[in-house]
């Protein structure tokens, strides 16, 4: 075979697989706001969003998602604010301070934290995490606080892979001419190498938060799954995506389509953060 008919041929398949992706994404968002439209025009789009009573068995039926809504960006913060300082710091140790020897099992380790299951890390906060807050904080353990936690750590391995390729992508003459000027190693990791890798690292953030709100084993395990705006971090919570795993097995009508709805509020959230995404790669 020619080079010009083998350079051909992988054109067209990979023109079909892009097209193929593409239509995955259509598909899945025709599927999911179609099966939200009749509990939208059932129940209101603002009586749905801002309702705070969630009681499908009541008659009539209540569907307000307005507290898993708050419950969802609570826990999505409390992850980001746990992860995000260990996630830079890890990766500004590994590109710019890592001996070379250690640097390979540093890597490993972050690679399997991305490896490892959901249900594992939910597991973890259930056995571990939850029994300590009861110990030594008070309620049951539960909580905003035990989901937070567990999600910090869930997220890393995304913060310090981007991170640090980000980071180890800006030029050595920037680190060499700060060098050279007098500044010490410290002072050209925070003045230097995050400000020209600023781009990267928001990349990193932003990926994050999506990891984290799109988050539902580990965090049904250990936030107690109340329906309630929590007043404390102590206080059980309960997320969109918790919402849909522990319902959608035993629902049925408007209830089935309540749900759909509420998968579609949470898809609305992710398209959002990657419209941000593609925001932050422009202007950098």
């Amino acid at each position: 075979m020619s080079s010009g008919f083998v350079e051909k041929l992988a054109r067209y398949i990979f023109f079909i697989c892009s097209l193929a992706s593409i239509a995955a994404v259509i598909l899945i968002c025709g599927f999911i706001f179609s099966g939200a439209l009749p509990a939208i025009r059932s129940i209101g789009l603002w009586e749905f969003i801002s309702g705070t009573a969630w009681k499908p068995t009541n008659i009539p039926p209540l569907f307000g998602i307005f507290n898993m809504i708050i419950g969802s960006l609570y826990v999505t913060a409390g992850g980001i604010i746990c992860g995000v300082p260990l996630g830079v710091g890890a990766a500004l140790y590994m590109a710019a301070f890592c001996p070379k020897r250690l640097h390979p099992i540093l890597s490993q380790a972050v690679a399997l934290l991305a490896g490892i299951p959901s249900i594992v890390y939910g597991y973890f906060g259930m056995m571990v995490i939850v029994p300590f807050i009861q110990e030594h904080f008070r309620g049951n353990g539960n909580s905003l606080l035990a989901a937070s936690l567990v999600l910090g750590v869930m997220i890393l391995p995304t913060i310090i892979s981007i991170s640090e390729a980000a980071l180890r992508a800006v030029p050595q003459s920037y680190s060499e001419a700060a060098l050279a000027l007098g500044a010490c190693r410290e002072e050209v990791s925070w003045n230097v190498l995050l400000p020209a890798a600023r781009s990267g690292v928001l990349t990193a953030i932003i990926l994050g938060i999506g990891r984290a709100i799109g988050e539902t084993m580990a965090v049904v395990m250990v936030s107690g799954n109340a329906a309630i705006i929590p007043d404390t971090i102590f206080k059980s919570v309960r997320t969109l995506t918790a919402n849909i795993v522990l319902e959608m097995s035993y629902s049925s009508g408007l209830h089935t389509e309540a749900l759909i709805a509420t998968a579609a509020v949470l898809f609305t959230f992710i398209l959002l953060l990657n419209l941000l995404l593609g925001v932050v790669r422009i202007k950098s």
